[in-house]
């Protein structure tokens, strides 16, 4: 199944992508649920970040990289940091830079969905707790993280989250190729069978320090290539047989006007 939330003329709902075509999922999308009718295509809807976590979980230094990378070595324990569902945007919508920031990066990462409430699991368990992936960027004000230390304000800006374009359930979260392009160049391609963390290692250990509720998201890192952006870049980031996340870069004067046709501007 592939999952989406999209805007309707009442408000957001979720459907379900087959095809090019949508349908409305009846229900809860973690629990009991079913599929209604068709709803409109691809063409017709706005999509918006296709799940509502009560936290987005980030994963730092968690690919092996070149030692000409300058990285750190690869920690011991996961590095992890917040961003707040506030950042969160759907394929489409613009990634809007701050004034406050002289300098943002891109960065692709695979984004694991999680299912059911899970606290103090296994990690051989971690599966049945994961319902699917979907593509995540995250967005960081590198000048202020590198200035701060902290990171919680150089990835918390609105709109630095982009997840999209939808949730989809049957791909394994532990062999997907993760592709970024920016402007259609690819910058950054790996496969997460090259995490250092894997999927399920990642949800137990979170879980035994956090319960994960439904819907609740983790981002399981970016491998080599994340670098800056400019203003009137579009990021793609693709995880092969799932979809292609697209967003603009626009600057935050012009962000409320840029958001109302960045559906127009799709790259595809």
């Amino acid at each position: 199944m592939k999952l989406l939330r999209y805007l309707a003329v009442d408000g957001p709902r979720y459907g379900v992508l087959e095809g090019s075509s949508i349908y409305a999922l009846e229900g809860d999308p973690f629990a009991s649920h079913g599929v209604g009718g068709v709803v409109g295509t691809l063409r017709d809807i706005r999509l918006l970040p296709p799940c509502i976590p009560t936290k987005v979980i980030a994963v730092g230094l968690n690919y092996a990289h070149p030692a000409e990378d300058g990285l750190p070595a690869l920690p011991e324990e996961p590095i992890l940091s917040f961003k707040p569902p506030s950042s969160l945007i759907g394929s489409g919508s613009p990634i809007i830079w701050p004034r406050a920031s002289t300098r943002i990066d891109f960065e692709g990462e695979l984004a694991i969905v999680i299912g059911k409430t899970a606290r103090k699991i296994a990690p051989q368990d971690a599966p049945q707790y994961i319902f699917g992936v979907t593509c995540a960027n995250d967005v960081t004000a590198r000048d202020i993280q590198r200035r701060e230390g902290q990171w919680a304000k150089a990835k918390g800006f609105d709109t630095f989250c982009p997840l999209g374009p939808w949730i989809d359930t049957t791909a394994d979260p532990s062999s997907c190729h993760l592709i970024v392009r920016i402007n259609q160049e690819v910058r950054q391609s790996a496969s997460t069978s090259l995490l250092h963390f894997g999927p399920s290692r990642l949800v137990s250990y979170l879980s035994r320090i956090m319960t994960l509720n439904p819907g609740d998201v983790i981002l399981t890192g970016t491998p080599t290539g994340a670098g800056p952006l400019k203003v009137g870049d579009v990021v793609e980031v693709e995880i092969e047989g799932v979809g292609v996340l697209w967003n603009p870069v626009v600057a935050e004067d012009c962000g409320e006007k840029d958001s109302s046709r960045a559906a127009e501007t799709s790259p595809s």
